[in-house]
């Protein structure tokens, strides 16, 4: 079977709602400001692209391929990574919207996510060992037999993450963020 191949294209201000991506893979391409609320991506395969400006809020990513992809300045609310193929996965994310996404049981070593509002995101059971989150929210975030060792949160705010129930060693918090170490405590500190 000849899986088609797209390299090295520009997709700028495109519209994947209503007519979706061709199935194949897409190969060092660029998708700037393009919209992809909804679409179907499943099964289809990214490497080495760039997403800048998009709009991929609720886009559907079973068994899509996502290799060294980068998204910078998009949405992507309640995108589901965690139905993603594992083999392979690399994500990196700036200055982007992923409010309610779910990353539970993937491994994401040393992914990054910098001025992002990852808000309500859960990260369940994921291996997040020297994750860095650079001025992140975390506000409501769900990290459940999560690894976070040798992860950075020191810039990353609104979270709360329970030591007893999380990978921690070496992970580096400002002096700021303990009390999101110790709310499950429901002590006050002053």
């Amino acid at each position: 079977m000849n899986i088609p191949i797209t390299e090295q294209k520009v997709f700028e201000k495109a519209d994947f709602r209503q007519a979706p991506l061709a199935l194949g893979e897409y190969e060092e391409c660029r998708f700037i400001n393009c919209n992809f609320n909804t679409a179907d991506l499943s099964g289809l395969t990214f490497r080495k692209c760039r997403f800048d400006g998009c709009d991929l809020s609720l886009a559907k990513v079973r068994n899509s391929s996502l290799q060294e992809v980068k998204f910078s300045g998009c949405k992507l609310l309640g995108v589901q990574f965690s139905e993603c193929r594992t083999f392979l996965l690399q994500l990196a994310f700036e200055d982007c919207m992923l409010k309610l996404a779910l990353f539970c049981k993937l491994k994401l070593k040393n992914i990054r996510f910098k001025n992002c509002t990852l808000q309500e995101a859960d990260f369940t059971e994921a291996d997040l060992s020297g994750a860095e989150f650079e001025q992140c929210d975390l506000l409501l975030c769900t990290f459940m037999h999560t690894n976070l060792e040798k992860a950075d949160f020191r810039s990353a705010f609104n979270y709360s993450i329970n030591p007893e129930t999380n990978r921690l060693r070496k992970a580096r918090f400002s002096l700021a963020g303990v009390p999101g170490l110790l709310d499950q405590y429901d002590i006050a500190i002053e």
